[in-house]
Parts: C-alpha cells; structure tokens; sequence
C-alpha cells in the first residue's frame, strides 16, 4: 500500500487493503513526487476548504452544542476565527455550491430551482454549473495552484452525450476529481426510502411525464431503472474513479487526500466535501452508536474525527503554519427530516427554504488570531474572492460578484463587513432582504414570504421532506415580516408600525436596494428546466465504454 502515511487510521483501512476504487499510486495530475510543499515554497497559502452537507450550527461545540463531541472542529474555532452571521447562499445543495464555487447568487449562474425542482437528483439530467461560470478553482489553477475536488459534486456532468462531461468538475478548475457525481440520496441505501415518491404533492401534470417517461424507459430497456435510483457511484471519467459504497467512503475519500497532500508540488487548494451527514444517514462501524443523538449524532461525531485527521496530517507534513482551512455546510440542517436531520440552534429555517445561517470557521495560524469571533454579516460566497486575492488572481471583471473578500475582517477585527445589503432566495424567487447600517449594528430582515411549515404529521414541508416555493406551500407578506436580528436572532416576533417607529422608512430603504439588485440580473435560463432535470438514457453514465446506450451491470 504505497500511501504509507495514509491519513485514515488503521482501524478503518488496514495497510494491506487498498479500498474499492482507489489506485496504489499517487493521484493523477498531480506530481509523483512525494516532497511535501513547504510554507518557504511560497507565500502564497494552501488552501483546504470542507463543507459538510446538511449540517446545523447547533451541532457543533462551538456554536453551543453540549451533547455532541466535535473536539476537532471546536479547535478550528479556537485556533482561528469563527463567523457567527455566516450565511450560504441558499438553503438547497446544487445552488449553494454553485454560490460557493462561483462567489455569485444562484439566480445569476442558472443553478437555480424552477418549480418543485431545486436539485439536481437524476446522473443522466442535462442541467449543471455552466462552462462559462468561472470558479475560484480555475482561478487559483491558473496561478499555478494544484487543484483538487474529493467528495461530492452535485452540479451536473454531461450535457448532450454520456462523455462529454460538459458540467465535470476538471471542467471548472479541479484538475483532479475523486468522488461523487449527484449527491447521497435515500435511494442509495436500501430501506431508506425514496425521493422520487413525491407525486402527490407535485403538479399532477408533472408527475405523469415524469412517472410515464420512467416506466417508457425501463420497459425499453434504456434506462435500468432501479440501478440509477439505487446507485450513486458511477464510472464518469477516466481520470475520475468510483468512490467505494457508503460504509466505506470515508476510508477511501481520507486516503485520497493524503495523496493530494504528500504529491503536491506546488501550492495546492483542496475542495473536501462530505456526503454526510445527508440522508440517507451512514456512518462507520467505529461511530455507529457513539453518541446520544442516534445515526445522525454518529455521522457529526464521524465527520469532526475526519476533520481532525485532515489537520493531524498537514501537520505531519509541515503545512498547517501555511494552509488555511476553513469549514463550513452547505445549507442548515434538514429539519424536515425531524429524529434524522440536525439542529439549526436557535435559529429559524430549514434545509430547502431559509435555512441559511451556516457554520463559519477559518484556521490559518501564519495571520489569523486565535480565538477571533467576527459576528459581521458574512456568506460563503466570500471564499470565491479570498481565495483569487490570496492565490495572485484578478476577480472577473465582465460579471457581477456578490462574494467580498474576508481577509479584511479576518485580519483587522474592527473593519466592518462589507455586506450592507444581503439577498435570499427561495428557488428563483426572492424571499427575504437583510440590511446591516452602516451607522448601526441592528441587522434588519425582511420576509416577502415564509414556507408552510408544520410539524410531522400534519400538512406541509415535513410530508415532502423539503419545503417549496410556489403558491400553495407559502404566505406572502405584505408588508413584508420585519425583525432586528441584533434583538431577536430567532425571528420569533415580527416589528410592525405600532412596535417599530422606523418600520416604513426601514422597509423602505430595503425594498429599493431589492430592486435594484434585481435590476442587476442578467437575464438567463435555469438550469432546473423540466428538460434539463428529466433523465435523458443517452446521458446516462456507462461503466463501459463501447456503447453509448448501456447499463452498468455491477456497483
């Protein structure tokens, strides 16, 4: 086994096992030469950027969890900074990901929901991150960066044949790709359910193409129905392997990224992104009841005891004074989920509408202070501009960026934020406005409309497991719902004329910076189109390579 110092202990890989899809030798594209990048290689910082999926702020130590041991991300906090208003661009997978990797609104990339849509949850779906999106990841590649994406994708593949990889992830920036295409969905663990048996809560219009065009497929013999529900792990790529079934992913993904650490050259970014702790919920044999939360608490407690070998490992290798880390999660916990999602602490949304406050942590010991809590306004949309301006690139100038670089703030603690104004969207549909004064240290939030959400068992969100933006599943508001988030972070009681003297004027000023950011928006079609979300056989992924129309007859 040649990654002697495989970064996943020997309890979960032993040295004579080379997990399912992963190759003995160093990573493709990267130098084979094992020397470790040293920080006088450069004073430019590697960067090791993690998200976790579905993940709460109120499942961590640090953002107050008490329940759950999350040792080695709490050190993140108290090695380096932690945002406290740290916001995703959106409370769905495929959006926020595309806001993170591109520094701008979904609404401005086409990564965005139509409909009931609002994911991509189908391999052979044309819709994707376009090519003419640039990622921090090309930019940093093109400063000489080695770069790197392990773990999941979720932003398309192919556009008009099964190996044009038009949405790959090499095609933005990653020169190396190891990992999932689509996302860990129910279907991918037997027993767990399904995602696809929504029907009755869809368009009944919509649910019959989809449903006829299903079986059409199955009964042709083009599409092998079960097997692209059931799997996830699809041969893609060439140079793009099969990650291993779930009980083992987290072997196989950690032994990916020693490889990317000990064969790097240059100054490398990696973009690690965890398949948990989404359901289906999985984790280890080793985490399996390891803590009082249930699957769902192992999963967390499995993700900080990963997250801890990440950072053991780049001090092994002599790179953490010079690599800044930093974690975050896609969107708030999946409340829908009830015993199965997290805990978003004392603050209001859910994965799929207004889940949207995240986890923020950044480590970088060469400049970042210790113990630094920043409570400014803050989005994961700031990655994208960090990383052009510490990696020596030039932000696009032919587009709009919402994300403001973080460097500001991280490094001079008294420097306000510079997002004044904050834009949240449900799908394509503008939802809420958060405005920061800059003569104030109110933050104001207004809701044009709020999801149906309801308990389990009774109507709403928690029978669809994600709640939807169209009439029917929301309440509009008008005048919009006001609250002071410096005076009541939980938004549990709107401010109206009668309790905020200010509220006209307030709303006012919000409503203009709205619309002048939809003025803003470049015209342009979503990529969650039902043509584009519908499963097309031609673009199915093949395990073999001598048909264009196949099946793949094993894992």
């Amino acid at each position: 086994y040649r990654y002697k110092h495989h970064f996943f202990s020997t309890q979960l890989c032993r040295d004579d096992e080379v997990p399912v899809g992963l190759s003995s030798g160093p990573a493709p594209g990267f130098v084979s030469d094992l020397n470790p990048v040293s920080s006088s290689d450069s004073e430019r910082p590697n960067f090791v950027l993690i998200m976790v999926d579905d993940m709460g702020m109120g499942d961590l130590g640090c953002y107050g969890n008490k329940t759950l041991k999350t040792p080695n991300v709490d050190r993140l906090a108290s090695e380096g900074a932690k945002l406290t208003q740290h916001i995703a661009a959106a409370p769905l997978c495929s959006p926020s990901r595309a806001a993170f990797l591109t520094g701008r609104y979904p609404v401005r990339t086409g990564v965005v929901g139509v409909g009931w849509a609002g994911v991509f949850i189908m391999n052979a779906a044309s819709g994707g991150l376009p090519r003419s999106e640039i990622t921090f990841a090309s930019i940093a590649q093109k400063q000489g960066y080695e770069t790197a994406l392990i773990g999941k994708w979720h932003l398309g593949l192919n556009c008009e044949t099964s190996t044009d990889h038009c949405h790959h992830p090499n095609k933005h920036g990653f020169k190396y790709f190891w990992g999932f295409p689509l996302t860990n969905l129910r279907d991918c663990h037997p027993g767990r359910g399904t995602v696809y048996a929504l029907e009755k809560y869809l368009p009944l219009r919509t649910a019959a193409v989809l449903l006829l065009s299903t079986v059409f497929l199955y009964l042709s013999g083009l599409l092998p129905v079960p097997r692209v529900w059931r799997s996830a792990r699809r041969h893609w790529s060439s140079s793009s392997r099969v990650s291993t079934p779930l009980s083992q992913s987290m072997c196989a993904l950690g032994s990916e990224v020693s490889g990317v650490f000990r064969s790097a050259e240059r100054p490398f970014l990696l973009f690690f992104t965890f398949l948990q702790v989404h359901t289906a919920l999985f984790a280890s044999a080793q985490f399996t009841g390891s803590s009082p939360h249930g699957i769902y608490g192992d999963a967390v407690q499995e993700v900080d005891w990963s997250v801890g070998q990440i950072l053991q490992t780049l001090e092994r290798l002599g790179l953490s004074e010079n690599t800044l880390v930093y974690l975050t999660s896609d969107q708030g916990a999946h409340l829908e989920e009830g015993t199965h999602g997290g805990h978003n602490g004392i603050y209001k949304g859910m994965s799929g509408s207004g889940g949207i406050r995240v986890p923020g942590l950044v480590r970088w010991p060469r400049k970042i202070r210790p113990g630094l809590e920043i409570h400014d306004a803050t989005s994961n949309m700031d990655v994208f501009p960090s990383v052009v301006q510490l990696s020596g690139g030039q932000l696009p100038q032919d587009r709009a960026i919402d994300g403001r670089p973080l460097l500001d703030l991280l490094l001079a603690p008294t420097q306000r934020s510079d997002h004044e104004f904050m834009f949240h969207y449900c799908h394509s549909t503008l939802q809420a406005v958060r405005w920061s004064p800059r003569n104030s240290r109110s933050v104001w939030k207004a809701f044009y409309f709020t999801p149906n959400f309801h308990p389990p068992n009774s109507s709403g969100c928690f029978h669809t497991l994600v709640c939807f933006c169209s009439p029917g599943h929301v309440t509009a508001h008008d005048p919009p719902l006001l609250y002071d988030l410096s005076r009541d972070p939980s938004e549990s009681t709107p401010l109206g004329p009668e309790s905020e003297e200010d509220f006209h004027s307030i709303v006012d000023v919000m409503e203009r910076a709205a619309r002048e950011h939809r003025a803003s928006l470049q015209p342009r079609e979503s990529e969650m189109t039902p043509g584009k979300v519908v499963p097309k056989p031609w673009l199915q992924p093949c395990c073999s390579s001598l048909a264009r129309l196949c099946a793949c007859n094993r894992d």
